[in-house]
């Protein structure tokens, strides 16, 4: 791995979008995030120390610099172990395939995964390391693995008495709105760790506050946890009103628009309707070789959903290296339709999905089905049960939702660092 000249013409090209490619906001405000902070600080804090990081490519600063240059050339302290999570130290890497250990030739440090067989630091990987770093830019939605990874790497911290450092930044989605059903934990998986709602409205750093506190501190083995804290963020911006760059954090993740659906449409994997893998609109767009897009479209936009609009499209699910392998209905023309955000601010995307979800098997009862996923991804068997039956309506499910949200809220609050 070489994070000069070939990381970055790489991923300027593909992972880093202009700020004019998501949705317009009139107020842009200057944003630090937690790499900028310690950038400024020099790193005084490590000096001395050894140095393990879990990060990929979306752990840069401002300028661009990747925090694992920014340990390295400080001179502070040694950078001794790298952790790469699911797609990859580089991000490069398809969804679900695994990825091998490795050498970085610039630091000499080991780059370990955290995808693969082994899924959290071991004691042997932490040998030489006095303190864990991670840096990871989130999406805010739960089935997203990148927190599983923090999770099992903060547990692995605790028990083996590393102090663990999250590097703050935004939630790209908000951080004052929670939405969908809390996991149930006879369905937790590494798409559902913990009792937490789909849309969970927490920057990264304050869900690993909400992790140690009410997870691993109620078994006893909470971390030694400090957050390197943004500056300039409020919990209402959405990524866009930040000056910061959108950088992909997974290759399927172009945009902020997709991250806006995502919590609400990655339900689609749970279904067989392609979700849009293998084409330029991965959840922006979903159909079907037997779905009419007309009608389908029609028929969607008379649902009148808030904040959302359909357009009747055909496409062609391919395989894409390094984005899309073998997605569904790979070279298969689809009928369906692509995703309109008309105000995002409406939007409630996992409300929508289901009576979306519900609609399709309406208009498709002899072709639409779910898969076995749906469960892990809903986080219990209510919506599958719910749609295979065709009662009661998806609208009970959504109704359900409010009491466990309003809890989940009122505990997470004590873990908010921003207003």
């Amino acid at each position: 791995m070489k994070l000069n000249l070939y990381f970055f013409s790489l991923f300027v090209c593909f992972f880093i979008i202009p700020q004019s490619a998501c949705q317009s906001h009139p107020s842009v405000t200057t944003v630090k995030t937690g790499l900028d902070v310690l950038r400024e600080q020099n790193f005084e804090q490590f000096a001395g120390r050894r140095v393990g990081i879990i990060c990929n490519h979306t752990a840069c600063d401002k300028t661009g610099k990747h925090i694992v240059d920014l340990f390295y050339d400080s001179g502070k302290c040694q950078v001794t172990a790298i952790f790469g999570p699911e797609h990859g130290f580089r991000g490069i890497h398809t969804d679900g395939q695994t990825i091998h250990d490795e050498t970085d030739p610039k630091t000499g440090a080991m780059i370990y995964s955290l995808y693969g067989k082994t899924k959290q630091p071991t004691a042997k990987m932490l040998e030489n390391v006095d303190v864990l770093i991670y840096d990871i830019q989130d999406v805010g939605a739960r089935f997203y693995t990148y927190i599983t990874t923090m999770s099992l790497a903060l547990e692995s911290a605790a028990k083996h008495g590393v102090p663990f450092f999250v590097i703050d930044r935004p939630n790209p989605i908000r951080g004052d709105i929670a939405e969908g059903p809390i996991l149930d934990m006879n369905f937790q998986s590494f798409v559902g760790p913990h009792p937490i709602p789909i849309r969970y409205g927490l920057t990264i750093g304050e869900l690993a506050g909400w992790i140690n506190g009410e997870i691993l501190n109620k078994n006893d083995v909470a971390a030694d946890l400090t957050v390197i804290k943004m500056e300039g963020w409020t919990r209402s911006f959405w990524y866009n009103q930040t000056d910061l760059p959108w950088i992909s954090p997974s290759p399927n993740m172009t945009t902020l628009e997709t991250a806006i659906v995502y919590p609400g449409f990655c339900l689609l994997e749970g279904t067989n309707l392609s979700e849009g893998r293998g084409t330029d609109a991965p959840f922006l767009k979903f159909g079907a070789p037997w779905i009419d897009s007309h009608q389908y479209a029609d028929d969607l936009n008379a649902l009148k959903l808030k904040g959302i609009r359909f357009m009747p499209i055909s496409f062609t699910p391919a395989s894409i290296p390094n984005v899309a392998y073998r997605p569904k209905y790979e070279n298969q023309l689809c009928g369906g339709v692509e995703i309109e955000i008309t105000n995002r601010d409406k939007l409630k995307s996992v409300a929508a999905m289901l009576i979306i979800l519900e609609k399709t098997r309406e208009m498709y009862p002899d072709n639409f089905s779910i898969r076995g996923s749906s469960n892990r991804l809903y986080g219990s068997d209510k919506l599958g049960n719910t749609l295979t039956a065709g009662t009661p309506s998806v609208q009970s499910l959504i109704d359900g939702w409010q009491k466990d949200l309003d809890n989940f809220t009122k505990t997470s609050e004590k873990y908010y660092l921003y207003h």
